[in-house]
């Protein structure tokens, strides 16, 4: 039996954090993660066609404290603000608690992993031929001081009958190094043949702790 772990949960005690800071007792850690669980999945419907990188969430006692990493924030925001006003009565109204939105743009987002499967998972549902699309967010990627980048792609390619599987990689990933710096997705790109499912790492570099 293959043993499969995720590269981001694999580094979360050395050079990864968690996506959730909060603490609850053995009686109140269901109602914590049902809120947690209810502020994603909003996020996620209401940000379906924005590319986000990474919701992060803090929940104190009567606070709620979000914070979402975009590279386009006026399409999060609105022209003067309406749309995060509108996010923030939603979860405000789904939650029970003051909920407080902050939007933080990125710049590099070519380094981002979720980023990279948004641009193309656009191109391929707007019938973009997969193997162009897939070369040209590697070569974005490798321009943007990439080390190395993989992307595996399965299910009915092009709407084939028999499904099969291609990997399109620039350079070796070290997987297995915990202190590799290693940004990875696995998503879905819903085409008009059905369902492609996608997985993609990206590796920054090394990070070394500083010795006390």
């Amino acid at each position: 039996m293959w043993h499969k772990v995720s590269p981001i949960s694999f580094r979360i005690p050395y050079i990864k954090t968690w996506k959730s800071a909060w603490f609850a007792n053995k009686k109140d850690y269901k109602t914590e993660l049902s809120l947690d669980l209810i502020i994603r999945q909003t996020l996620d419907k209401e940000l379906t066609w924005i590319p986000v990188w990474d919701t992060l969430i803090s929940i104190e006692q009567d606070m709620i404290q979000v914070d979402i990493y975009t590279i386009k924030s006026s399409l999060v925001l609105g022209k003067t603000g309406e749309n995060l006003e509108k996010i923030i009565a939603l979860l405000c109204k789904k939650t029970g608690k003051k909920v407080s939105v902050d939007v933080r743009e990125i710049k590099n987002w070519a380094l981002n992993a979720k980023i990279v499967w948004f641009d193309v998972k656009t191109q391929i549902e707007k019938r973009m031929p997969y193997k162009r699309a897939i070369k040209q967010a590697i070569q974005k990627s490798m321009e943007k001081w990439a080390k190395w980048i993989k992307i595996k792609i399965w299910w009915r390619l092009n709407g084939a009958e028999i499904a099969r599987k291609e990997t399109f990689k620039e350079g070796n990933i070290p997987t297995q190094t915990i202190r590799a710096d290693i940004d990875y997705t696995t998503v879905r790109a819903e085409t008009v043949y059905g369902t492609l499912w996608l997985k993609i790492w990206i590796y920054k570099g090394d990070i070394y702790k500083k010795s006390k």
